[in-house]
């Protein structure tokens, strides 16, 4: 790079096509042995007595020293209860401490996490349980029921008499008290399908001194297969490696500079099953040291009060969330001050939604970002207030990532302000698609570029703007018609209580009442 000459405000060199981040080039650690959370424990600077996580539903909170000390406690009992390197772990729960614990300790040990909604269906998750060959399964009791059977088992609690009422057993227990005892744990396991199980709380006081949690995974090893629809529209696995999410963790905590990470308080609505919630914050705020406040489902009322309880400073959410913050007269009643910023991302916000939620937060920046599971979550963000301001931008390209914008029909290279499919490039990009040499060949090609299917542009000043999926754009007389700008326009028109998109090419006229249009 020190050769080619590179614009200095969009970052594209003409010679060869490519757009290059503005932002600091990181060095990433060359250690091979190193794993995520080796990394994040290494990398934090925070007083153990710190708070890591609170959970908003229960109260309950865990310091930096309990997390570090029950992630490797539980890797260990894992081990112990017959989890191998290399094994396929099946996580499905909502947000909550015990499944961030549940997750570094899987890769701790050097086993691979899988992760779903848990509002799938039992047969989406037996799908994706099949595909990902898991040969065990992490659960609160209260899902137990959507898991398929014969399976090792890892209850994140206890079951008491609760759960037992939930999974139609209350009247098969002969104790009536909270407490069972593991003999009639056992027995009502047996009878739902599964005959071996654990206890978070079991495993977690193991003493397994066989286990050298050292030697257990290298960088280049898979941390976790996250199914994403990708670019071609069918689940699939992307593999993301232990160097993958290292990388992922030193460029979102790049801005540390910006934002006095130590003093900041998160919180998490965003699903810690999928890629953005996990590389947030499950890695990245975990190394700097940040408090999460977690809740397990959006609630506006409940969002609002864990804010106003909790002195909430940053709260990453999805463009829905946003669109709440900014037109509910509910937002009024509670106190906000404490938020600096509230970041979007999933789809680009239009300028009227920004408009809107800046006329009622003055002073609250509103970063945007842009990434794909493909990508680790990276690719492009806003740092600061006055990138945040660049309306409708995904930000600036992150550290140590490449750009192209590639035509769609010719495959031209375009120079900025040119749309056209993005392709990727980086330390963040993903192994491949898991099991399926096929789709992996289709969307990542022999230079490590990413074809992410989404189309946009980069601007002269080096500000990414995503405008549509390019497996979206209707061809209607000769013309591309990106379905989402059609949309957008709606969505704030007053007298239009909602609107609705979907990929059936038809449009109905309804009359509303007291409409003037």
């Amino acid at each position: 790079m020190q050769n080619l000459a590179i614009d200095p405000k969009s970052g594209f060199c003409e010679a060869t096509g490519i757009y290059y981040s503005k932002r600091e080039h990181l060095k990433l650690p060359a250690d091979p042995s190193l794993t995520l959370p080796k990394f994040i424990f290494h990398h934090q600077r925070v007083h153990p007595t710190a708070t890591a996580y609170i959970d908003a539903t229960t109260g309950a909170s865990l310091s930096y020293g309990q997390l570090k000390s029950q992630v490797f406690s539980l890797a260990a009992g894992m081990s112990s209860f017959g989890v191998q390197p290399g094994d396929v772990v099946f996580i499905l729960s909502p947000n909550s401490i015990a499944f961030a614990v549940s997750l570094l300790a899987t890769m701790a040990c050097g086993a691979i996490a899988t992760t779903t909604n848990p509002l799938n269906t039992p047969s989406e998750i037996a799908k994706q349980a099949s595909d990902s060959r898991a040969k065990f399964f992490v659960s609160p009791p209260s899902l137990i029921s959507k898991l398929p059977k014969l399976v090792p088992l890892i209850l994140l609690k206890d079951l008491d008499m609760n759960d037992l009422e939930h999974l139609g057993l209350a009247n098969k227990s002969p104790k009536k008290s909270l407490e069972l005892d593991r003999q009639t744990l056992a027995s009502l396991l047996a009878k739902r399908g599964f005959p071996r199980f654990a206890t978070f709380s079991e495993l977690l006081q193991s003493k397994n001194s066989l286990v050298s949690l050292d030697s257990c995974g290298r960088q280049d090893d898979t941390a976790a297969l996250l199914y994403s629809s990708g670019t071609t529209g069918t689940s699939k696995g992307v593999i993301i490696t232990h160097r993958n999410f290292i990388a992922q963790v030193q460029t979102m905590t790049h801005i540390e500079g910006i934002i006095p990470w130590a003093s900041s308080i998160y919180m998490c609505i965003i699903p810690m099953f999928h890629v953005y919630g996990m590389a947030c914050f499950v890695c990245a705020l975990l190394a700097k040291g940040s408090t999460v406040v977690l809740q397990q489902r959006f609630d506006l009322v409940e969002t609002l009060r864990t804010i106003e309880k909790y002195r909430i400073t940053h709260a990453p959410v999805v463009p829905p969330v946003l669109i709440a913050l900014a037109k509910s007269p509910v937002v009024q009643k509670f106190d906000l001050s404490s938020l600096v910023a509230v970041g979007s991302g999933a789809a680009p916000l239009g300028k009227d939604v920004m408009d809107a939620f800046t006329k009622r937060f003055p002073n609250v920046y509103l970063p945007q970002g842009y990434g794909l599971t493909e990508s680790t979550a990276v690719g492009a963000n806003s740092a600061t207030p006055e990138e945040a301001r660049q309306y409708g931008s995904a930000g600036l390209i992150a550290p140590n990532m490449e750009f192209k914008i590639v035509d769609v029909d010719s495959r031209a290279l375009l120079p900025p302000n040119q749309r056209g499919e993005i392709w990727m490039r980086g330390p963040t990009i993903m192994k491949g698609y898991f099991s399926n040499p096929g789709e992996t060949a289709t969307v990542l090609d022999r230079e490590g570029w990413l074809h992410t299917g989404d189309l946009g542009y980069v601007n002269e000043d080096g500000f990414v703007y995503i405008v549509d999926r390019l497996k979206e754009l209707i061809k209607y007389k000769g013309f591309q018609v990106a379905p989402y700008k059609k949309i957008r326009r709606v969505t704030f028109v007053p007298s239009i209580p909602k609107s609705a998109s979907g990929k059936i090419l038809r449009g109905e006229l309804i009359k509303i009442a007291n409409s003037r249009l």
